[in-house]
Formats: C-alpha cells, sequence, structure tokens
C-alpha cells in the first residue's frame, strides 16, 4: 500500500471510529467503564449476543466490569440486544473486521476509565469463567499480556484442519519470536488498558497475530493459560474459508514480525 493510500485508509479509519463514538455517547453516555473492560467484536452476532453478554461475570479478580460491544457493521440488531442487556454497544457505521473493532474498543475502554482489559468471542466460544484465569496474572504483576489456550486447556472444535492450523502457526510465531507460543489465535487476552496504545496495531481483520507478536517484541512480560474453546452456539463462522483464512494470517505474522524486527533493531 502507498503511502497516499495508507493516509487515506487511516482517514477514513479516523472517521468511521468518531462516528461510532458520537453514536455510542448520545445513545449511552456519559461512559463510566469500570476497572475491568470486557472488549468483544461481533458481526452478526444478534441470535448469540444477548446470551454472551448475559453470561459475563460481573467482577473479575474482586474488581467491577463493563462489557463493551463493538459491532462490526451494525445490519442485524446486535447493538439494540447487547443495549437492552444493559451494557454498552459501540456499532460502527461499516463493516471493517475484528481487529479495527477492538482497536475501536480498546481506545474507548483506555480513555473512559478501564485499567485493565480482556478479550471475549461475540458467538459464545469463550467460557466466562477463563477471563479470570487470564487477567489474574495482570492484575497481579507478574505478566503484562496473557493469552488464552486451548492447547493448554481444551477445544471442542473438531475441524482438524484449523486445529492442525493453531499448531503450525504457534510454531512458526515461536520459532519467530523466540517466546513459547502454543495457540496464537486465542479470543481470551488480557492486559493493561494502556498497552494497544504503546504497539503498532494496523490490521483491519487479521489482528490475533498482529497484538501477539507486537507485544512479545515490544518486551512485555508474556504468559500462557489454559482456557476452553467452545463450538460456536449458532450460526456459521464469518471467517473465510481454511485455505484462505490461512493464507492471509500468516501474510500478517510475517508482515508483522518483519515490521517489528525492523523497529527492534
Amino acid at each position: 500500500m502507498n503511502a497516499r493510500a495508507e493516509r487515506r485508509r487511516r482517514q477514513v479509519d479516523e472517521l468511521v471510529d468518531r462516528v461510532a463514538l458520537e453514536e455510542l455517547l448520545a445513545a449511552q453516555g456519559p461512559l463510566e467503564m469500570a476497572p475491568v473492560a470486557i472488549v468483544i467484536a461481533a458481526y452478526k452476532e444478534r441470535e448469540n449476543i444477548a446470551e454472551v453478554v448475559g453470561g459475563m461475570p460481573k467482577e473479575i479478580c474482586g474488581q467491577p466490569v463493563s462489557v463493551l460491544v463493538v459491532v462490526d457493521g451494525e445490519d442485524d440488531g446486535t447493538g439494540a440486544e447487547v443495549r437492552a442487556a444493559g451494557h454498552y454497544a459501540c456499532i460502527a457505521p461499516v463493516n471493517r473486521g475484528q481487529g479495527a473493532a477492538l482497536r475501536l474498543g480498546y481506545r474507548i475502554a483506555r480513555e473512559h476509565g478501564a485499567a485493565f482489559i480482556v478479550t471475549a468471542d461475540g458467538d459464545g466460544q469463550t467460557d466466562p469463567d477463563d477471563l479470570e484465569v487470564a487477567l489474574e496474572p495482570v492484575m497481579s504483576d507478574r505478566a503484562d499480556f496473557v493469552n488464552g489456550s486451548r492447547r493448554l486447556g481444551e477445544t471442542h472444535v473438531t475441524d482438524l484442519v484449523r486445529n492442525t492450523g493453531v499448531v503450525v502457526f504457534a510454531t512458526l510465531i515461536s520459532l519467530l519470536t523466540k517466546a513459547a507460543v502454543t495457540d496464537p489465535a486465542n479470543p481470551v487476552r488480557a492486559f493493561g488498558a494502556e498497552l494497544p496504545a504503546q504497539l503498532t496495531l494496523e490490521e483491519p481483520q487479521y489482528q490475533a497475530s498482529e497484538l501477539l507478536i507486537g507485544a512479545i517484541m515490544h518486551g512485555c512480560r508474556f504468559e500462557e493459560r489454559p482456557v476452553t474453546f467452545r463450538a460456536r452456539r449458532q450460526g456459521e463462522t464469518k471467517k473465510s474459508g481454511n485455505f484462505l483464512y490461512g493464507l492471509r494470517y500468516g501474510r500478517v505474522v510475517l508482515r508483522t514480525w518483519l515490521r517489528e524486527r525492523a523497529r527492534t533493531r
């Protein structure tokens, strides 16, 4: 992407973020985030999201929790379900990708009072009990970034290709970063709210590896914790086919590693 196209992309991102945040403040403001923010990106999850947010804990490690769902393009009533359940829903006017949605969620949490962030999926694949498992090392100041791992815990997903991909990319990222990574695409991640602002996060979609590699190569104290990866509650995955997903994911891994290696040098 040339400099002009990149500048235009950033301008569009800033505009979408501003429109989404203004709508949130008008509908639910002023925002007062609890010390712990559970940030969820959701796209066409109306049939799942009420049960997902309804199952989120009210406290984690003794601290009150706010739930923030960033709806990545509102077209099926996902945001309305979240608000009806009494939680924050930031509704982006266009679909950009999970990375862009989470990036916006991190910013809102940080700027409106949260000290810690833990992420979860909008489709029910996250076990709410695992959020405290992931966040506890961060709140105890033993780690800066904690990644959930289905391989240290368990997975209910039986797709052999995707499960194999987790192993392949975990091995690749471990070799590149010299850190022991077993699950590079887990939805459960925990960190201080200021961390994303210290990293370069540009990927609109395949953001899990960018955040993971960026945090490790930034010098963060990194740990993994065992979690359960559930099967999707209802509906179909929004991810592309296995081959295309793997190709794009691998491209982000290499691009992020090259960028971070150049930065550290």
